[in-house]
């Protein structure tokens, strides 16, 4: 609950003659929350207690019915969830307000990186006063930004969006893809710059990875994910789909992925064979396509993650092969033995994130307990220089082209928001080419990093964010969230939702969990297949070292989390049930038995496992979240995100999760489902939807911690 105290009017400006109204309203505003009247019984959901053994284990599934969302008997459930929860939701007061200010954070100018082409910069925006990414293009640096693509005509209600995928090197053709709601498949289609016009050549809908267009604009190459796998083919320009030719990819499985991308001069294709999601082994293969030689393979035989990249006639590879930090090696495309390869940036304390080529320099991000570092090289691994910055934050890859001198990157951090610098190579010169403008006060955060102890002692770094001078009494609203898996990175990032929070007296913590990639391949594994429980372990031990430490209690402390982060969640309260208030879990992924059945999940299991294997099953049963839900448990409150445009995750596992925890908790703490039906897991709402989604989940958020946002704005 936020209180009113001296540092509270230094930090947010508020007159000490005021403070009596302010904790007038805090007080009326709470008695209000405490006596709103709410339907205590959810919807009835029919159980079919579907049985079957698994390596000699019962598993019972009461909601088995609920995983074929097309039914009319399920979207009846659907509405009447929906229903039961906006008959929550639409009852809290101070609604409009809360709308207001996270319109102010979010309905703000954005601009994407550009990235030139032939003089030309291609980019895209979204004016403070449009819902949508728009497309546009630059003539020169200071040219004015004239419209390619506009998004907002496609559909009434703003549910159809597009991207930027590709642009010819003459900057004349474009390709660009057109996404219904928030499905992951889209559309591709040609564009003709020049005459603002599409072209008759359409890739249709599905799940695309990349494409590429050659130089000559003759034709392109794309990777399209299907039910047998990942495929490259080659398109020829003006010609029927149906007569694309597969290049490359027979043979692979769909827990397989399969991309392809070509040299900036046209002159190489490069092909990586990425065996599931966790990348525990890379395949890369060229052809030369001037020669027209059969396509070659540089590494087919090792079980390590390689990440290529070509500049003229050398191939940079990022590798945790016998380096678990990292190190880049670099192949003479015209001798690709393994004998030949060289090492030209070593392994070091610091973990290599990523790196990329441009003004004929190799930028190479590290991670440095998980602070970002941005360090400049010559091709044979000679140092240049540092690129500097103005805080502890995130640094985005260097974009650029290698036979250019310029460069783009971006830079944010919690309190900093995104920064878009221009940066001559050269020279080391930098210059801001575009910022976000929000309106917030910056100077009144304070951002720390601690280290705790997980159960195991292991030893896990978190940042906290909160409002200098908050008081350290055990009290205070705190909003943990975290992700843990798939050598993914959270590094400090600008979050209105961060802002938001604090702005009204709260603490945001993010921890480093294991199964992410902040201190290499080693931190990575020791949280992915039989190690994951280690990420619940350290995300439950995240929440009682704030406890411990004075800066929140049970009943003042929330968690979030999306996708993997959603399955971390679901693990933690169904583990720990007492020791959080409320939970909000996104997109999740819950059913851990069956998971691997639905959609693009056969990607996953190189990172989860799978029950179909014995040993497997026995771990993750242990912790799958809806297998471990009890009967008559005190669950905390909990609201599911989920929706029908999820196409990578697959909303059943929210549908099933509601459905179980409404008929056996014990609390009378509510159990709510937000199911969008046009929205999905990589967003597809527009900004003017994004602001009514946020605003429901921070009333839910601070209905359930006792907050007001009577001050802080």
């Amino acid at each position: 609950m936020l209180r009113i105290n001296e540092s509270t009017t230094k930090n947010y400006g508020i007159l000490h003659k005021s403070q009596l109204m302010l904790l007038i309203i805090f007080f009326i505003s709470n008695v209000v929350w405490a006596q709103i009247e709410v339907p205590k019984k959810p919807p009835e959901t029919r159980k079919d207690n579907v049985k079957k053994i698994i390596h000699g284990v019962e598993i019972v599934d009461p909601y088995r019915w609920l995983e074929d969302q097309e039914t009319q008997e399920i979207r009846a459930w659907i509405d009447a969830q929906n229903d039961y929860t906006h008959s929550f939701i639409d009852r809290l007061p101070g609604r409009e307000r809360l709308k207001q200010r996270i319109t102010e954070l979010r309905k703000t100018d954005r601009i994407s990186m550009p990235f030139e082409r032939n003089g030309r910069y291609f980019l895209t925006k979204r004016p403070a006063d449009q819902d949508l990414w728009i497309i546009y293009m630059r003539k020169g640096l200071d040219g004015e930004d004239e419209v390619l693509i506009d998004p907002h005509p496609m559909s009434p209600d703003r549910t159809i969006s597009v991207n930027l995928l590709d642009v010819s090197k003459d900057g004349t053709v474009m390709a660009y893809g057109i996404r219904e709601g928030g499905e992951d498949e889209v559309t591709i289609k040609l564009f003709d710059v020049d005459r603002r016009t599409d072209l008759q050549d359409e890739l249709p809908k599905g799940y695309y990875f990349d494409v590429s267009i050659v130089p000559d604009k003759s034709g392109l190459y794309y990777s399209r994910h299907g039910a047998e796998g990942s495929r490259i083919y080659y398109h020829t320009m003006g010609s029927d789909i149906d007569a694309d030719v597969e290049i490359f990819g027979e043979g692979y499985g769909p827990d397989k992925g399969v991309t392809a991308d070509l040299s900036e001069d046209g002159h190489y294709l490069i092909i990586v064979v990425w065996y599931g999601s966790a990348a525990m082994k890379t395949e890369i293969y060229f052809q030369d396509l001037t020669k027209k030689c059969p396509i070659i393979p540089v590494v087919n035989d090792i079980d390590a993650r390689f990440v290529p990249s070509i500049a003229g006639d050398k191939l940079f590879m990022h590798t945790n092969w016998k380096a678990p930090n990292g190190r880049i090696l670099v192949v003479d495309l015209n001798k690709p033995g393994q004998k030949h390869w060289r090492e030209v940036i070593p392994e070091s304390d610091a973990v290599i994130e990523r790196f990329s080529l441009a003004g004929g320099k190799l930028f190479v991000n590290y991670l440095e307990n998980v602070v970002s570092r941005v360090k400049v090289f010559e091709p044979d691994g000679k140092f240049v220089r540092d690129i500097s910055f103005p805080t502890l934050g995130t640094v985005d890859s260097v974009s650029g082209q290698w036979e250019s001198d310029e460069a783009f990157f971006v830079f944010n951090s919690f309190h900093v928001p995104t920064t878009i610098y221009r940066y001559e190579v050269a020279k080391g010169d930098q210059e801001i080419w575009a910022q976000l403008e929000v309106p917030f006060k910056t100077d009144i955060f304070e951002v720390k990093q601690v280290w705790y102890e997980s159960k195991d002692g292991t030893k896990v770094p978190m940042f906290i964010v909160h409002a200098k001078g908050i008081n350290l009494d055990g009290a205070n609203p705190t909003l943990l969230t975290g992700y843990g898996g798939f050598n993914v990175n959270l590094t400090p990032y600008f979050s209105a939702t961060a802002v938001l929070w604090v702005e009204n007296g709260g603490v945001f913590a993010m921890p480093n969990l294991r199964g992410g990639g902040e201190f290499g391949e080693e931190w990575h594994r020791s949280g992915m297949l039989e190690n994951k429980q280690n990420v619940f372990d350290d995300f439950i031990a995240a929440a009682e070292w704030l406890i411990k430490n004075n800066y929140t209690n049970p009943s003042n402390l929330a968690i979030a989390g999306t996708s993997n982060g959603g399955l971390l969640v679901g693990a933690a309260f169904t583990q720990r049930p007492k020791l959080f208030q409320t939970v909000v879990c996104s997109h999740p992924l819950l059913d851990m038995i069956r998971y691997h059945k639905f959609l693009v999940a056969k990607f996953w299991v190189s990172e989860y496992g799978s029950s179909e294997d014995p040993a497997q099953f026995k771990y993750i049963h242990a912790y799958s979240p809806y297998h471990n839900v009890k009967q008559g448990t005190e669950y905390p409150a909990v609201l599911f995100i989920t929706g029908d445009a999820d196409t990578r995750v697959a909303p059943l596992h929210a549908r099933k999760m509601t459905a179980l925890l409404q008929s056996v908790t014990g609390s009378d703490k509510p159990v709510l489902l937000f199911y969008d039906t046009k929205s999905g897991h990589s967003g597809g709402r527009p900004v003017s939807k994004q602001i009514e989604y946020e605003t429901d989940k921070m009333l839910f958020l601070f209905w359930q911690l006792g907050m007001t946002n009577a001050v802080g704005y």
